[in-house]
């Protein structure tokens, strides 16, 4: 019986950050990229209760908190903050108001590794809030800005599953993108926009 290596290889950065307009089903209504983007961080909590009899521990329990997401871009586009925040649009100005209403979107996004390998983490339900705006005086030196979003996301329907999902992570080796692709049809029920112009497996 041969015995898997294990991989202990830490990430050293991010990318192909994906989002689509999930709504209330499991088919997103589009795939849009977000590119350059800087970090990001998805808290899963967890909290560990405790019942008590007899001066003793009875029974433990798991409960979850909600899942939610901070990341950080060189630039969001205009465009995609009026998709994923749905913002009104008139005469090609793009207005915010308190009867905003943000789609329930999915996002993809990558880690990768010094090796050439990547793991890719999908969320599958999710909304996303504003964005502060933000401005700073030019000084002596040039220095770029960067924008930040966060979510909150839930557990909803994935197809395969049998209980509901809010997280689900896929790993492929350098030159590999079978399980990305598996992926893209779990979040976004669609394949990988690039998939069709890549070769079987690479």
């Amino acid at each position: 019986m041969s015995v898997t290596e294990k991989n202990y290889r830490s990430s050293t950065g991010v990318d192909e950050f994906y989002y689509g307009e999930i709504g209330d089903g499991i088919v997103a209504a589009y795939i849009e990229r977000v590119k350059f983007l800087q970090n990001i961080s998805v808290e899963m909590p967890q909290e560990i209760t405790r019942a008590h009899g007899d001066n003793k521990t009875a029974e433990m329990a798991v409960s979850s908190g909600d899942v939610s997401v901070k990341s950080a871009f060189h630039k969001i586009p205009t465009e995609d903050k009026q998709k994923l925040l749905g913002l009104e649009v008139v005469d090609g100005l793009t207005a915010m108001g308190s009867e905003d209403i943000p789609p329930y979107v999915a996002v993809v996004f990558a880690k990768t590794f010094e090796d050439g390998s990547r793991e890719y983490v999908g969320l599958t339900k999710g909304l996303f809030t504003r964005p502060n705006i933000e401005g700073k005086t030019k000084e002596d030196g040039t220095e770029f800005s960067s924008e930040e979003i966060e979510a909150q996301f839930m557990d909803r329907e994935v197809t395969g599953y049998k209980k509901e999902k809010s997280v689900i992570v896929a790993t492929d080796k350098k030159g590999s993108t079978t399980n990305r692709n598996a992926l893209f049809l779990k979040i976004f029920g669609k394949p990988h926009p690039n998939k069709e112009t890549e070769p079987e497996g690479a």
